[in-house]
Parts: structure tokens; C-alpha cells; sequence
């Protein structure tokens, strides 16, 4: 007797292309919204000597390029697959972020090293010059985030919204201490509200950085619970247990997995609607919407009970 192995094919994306075309356009609204406010800013916070309006102009540096992300893998995700590149270039969206939370390090390092200098040796700033760009930059930031919010609900664009409501925060307090700076004249405040905008900042790349070394290691998605899944799958009708069990991470809320089954000593042919109920059963529990099902028969499993048996 001999084991089988049976490839699913890929599930269709969730959203039609018109949802993805509307999403599009919202994604490119609000990058160059994002991204004007991004030059006022940094502009503004150079003249105006204000610290805080540079570094906020930092963080709205770090979610244009996650916006960009979002918008790269909407764009590239509808490129078909290659026979060299079989999983298409979702991968592209991971090597992006994991350069963009290294290079986001090295800018708060950069704000760091200057808030110190400040804060030994404060200096004049333009208050009403800073509160003027920082309260723009906080209603684009409010624009931007109603922009995506009234989306259709897909997970990529969801993590953008949450990032632009971060550097709504971000805008909130440069405003606040604008005010603050104006009728108190207490100037040491701008290099302390750089550093608390930079904590956040960091904060986000070691998230992003983690989030994407996880997915390039194949790690387990940590909303998908192996043992759960495993058990799930044994329950099936035709299914004896369940081995050599793989679940991976293609891309953002795009989920693989590879197994070893055994069951009964049945034709091929039955083999396709064993793996439509597990196929069924894994991407309406756990969203996993591609699976790699090896069948092995009882003979297979009796004599490989640690290991996965030989095709």
C-alpha cells in the first residue's frame, strides 16, 4: 500500500476586484494626504526649531511607509504566481516592513541623540508656527483615518487605520505642547514630547521588526492554535490522526499548512472529499485558506509513528 499526497489550490481572495479597486483608491488618498502633511511638517519643524514637530514628523514618516506597504501588497497581490515565485509576491509586503522597522530605528536615534542635546542646552522655538502645522497635521491625520475606516473591512487595511489613529495621538500632543510652550515659555518641553513620540515609535518597529522575522521564519501564527487545530481535524469522520503538522504565515492574514493524515485504506479518488472537509473546516476555524494534505493509510501510520511515512 502506498501513501498519497493531494495539493489544494489556493482560495479566492474575500473581496471582489471591486472592493480591492475602491481600497486602492483610498490607500493612494490617503498616502498622498499623508505624505504633503510629511513634508509640512518636517519643513515647518526645521524652521520653526521645534524637536517635537520633527519627530512627530518622524512618525508620520513611519505610517506613509506603512500605508505604501498596504498599498504594495493590494497591487502586488494581484500579480498572478510565477513558476519561480509559485506563492506570487505577497512576500514583498514582509522584506518591506522588516526594512522599514530597522531603518525607523536609526531615526529615533537620530531624535534621541538631539532631544539630550536640548535638553542640556534649550533653545527658542516658534510656538505658534508649531501649533499651526501640528493642528493641520492633526485634522489630515482625522481625515485620513475616516478614510479607512469606511473601508470594507480587510485586515491590511485595518492595520493602517490603527496606525493612523496612532499619529493622530502623535499630532494631539505636539498641539498640546504647542499650546503650552506659548504661555509658559517652558521650552524643555519640546525635546521631552520628542522623546515620548519616539518611544511610540519604537514601539511600533520592534513590533513590526518581531511580526516580520516570525513570518520569514515560518513561525506558527500566533492567533492559530496548532493543538486546536490538529484536534479539530480529528474529529472529521474518515480522519485517525494527524501528523508532521506545519502552519505558516505567507503573508499578512494569509495562512498555509501542511499535514500528514491517516486514515482508513480507501480508492484515491475518495481522497477529494476527505481533504474539501478539512479544507473546509480549517479556513472557517482557523482561516487558513491553503493546505498541502499527505493521506497515509493504517499500514503507513503502524509503521512510522514518530515520522512521516515514505512516498
Amino acid at each position: 500500500m502506498f501513501c498519497n499526497t493531494k495539493k489544494t489550490k489556493t482560495i479566492h481572495h474575500k473581496h471582489s476586484h471591486s472592493h480591492r479597486g475602491e481600497e486602492r483608491k483610498r490607500l493612494i488618498l490617503t498616502c498622498s494626504l499623508t505624505g504633503a502633511m510629511f513634508i509640512a511638517e518636517g519643513v515647518a519643524g526645521f524652521y520653526a526649531n521645534s524637536l517635537a514637530l520633527l519627530s512627530d514628523a518622524g512618525h508620520m514618516l513611519t505610517h506613509l511607509l506603512a500605508l505604501l506597504i498596504s498599498l504594495g501588497a493590494i497591487i502586488f497581490s494581484s500579480k498572478p504566481p510565477t513558476i519561480k515565485k509559485t506563492y506570487g509576491y505577497h512576500r514583498l509586503e514582509i522584506l518591506a516592513a522588516l526594512f522599514n522597522g530597522a531603518t525607523l530605528f536609526l531615526i529615533t536615534l537620530w531624535i534621541f541623540f538631539h532631544a539630550y542635546q536640548r535638553i542640556i542646552n534649550p533653545e527658542p522655538i516658534a510656538s505658534i508656527q508649531m501649533f499651526l502645522v501640528a493642528l493641520v497635521g492633526l485634522f489630515i491625520n482625522l481625515a485620513c483615518a475616516l478614510i479607512l475606516k469606511t473601508s470594507h473591512g480587510s485586515l491590511n487595511i485595518k492595520s493602517a487605520f490603527v496606525h493612523m489613529m496612532a499619529d493622530t495621538f502623535s499630532s494631539l500632543v505636539v498641539v498640546l505642547g504647542a499650546i503650552v510652550i506659548y504661555y509658559t515659555e517652558w521650552y524643555l518641553l519640546d525635546p521631552i514630547l520628542s522623546i515620548m513620540i519616539c518611544v511610540v515609535i519604537l514601539i511600533w518597529a520592534y513590533q513590526l521588526i518581531t511580526e516580520s522575522v516570525d513570518i520569514l521564519l515560518e513561525a506558527t501564527p500566533k492567533d492559530v492554535d496548532l493543538e486546536a487545530v490538529k484536534q479539530s481535524i480529528r474529529e472529521l469522520p474518515e480522519i485517525k490522526d494527524i501528523h508532521d503538522v506545519h502552519i505558516w504565515t505567507i503573508t499578512s492574514g494569509m495562512y498555509a499548512m501542511s499535514a500528514h493524515v491517516c486514515t482508513r485504506d480507501f480508492m484515491v479518488s475518495e481522497t477529494y472529499t476527505v481533504t474539501k472537509q478539512i479544507n473546509a473546516l480549517v479556513e472557517k476555524e482557523f482561516h487558513i485558506g491553503h493546505t498541502v494534505i499527505q493521506f497515509e493509510t493504517d499500514f503507513c501510520c503502524t509503521e512510522n509513528l514518530t515520522q512521516s511515512c515514505l512516498t
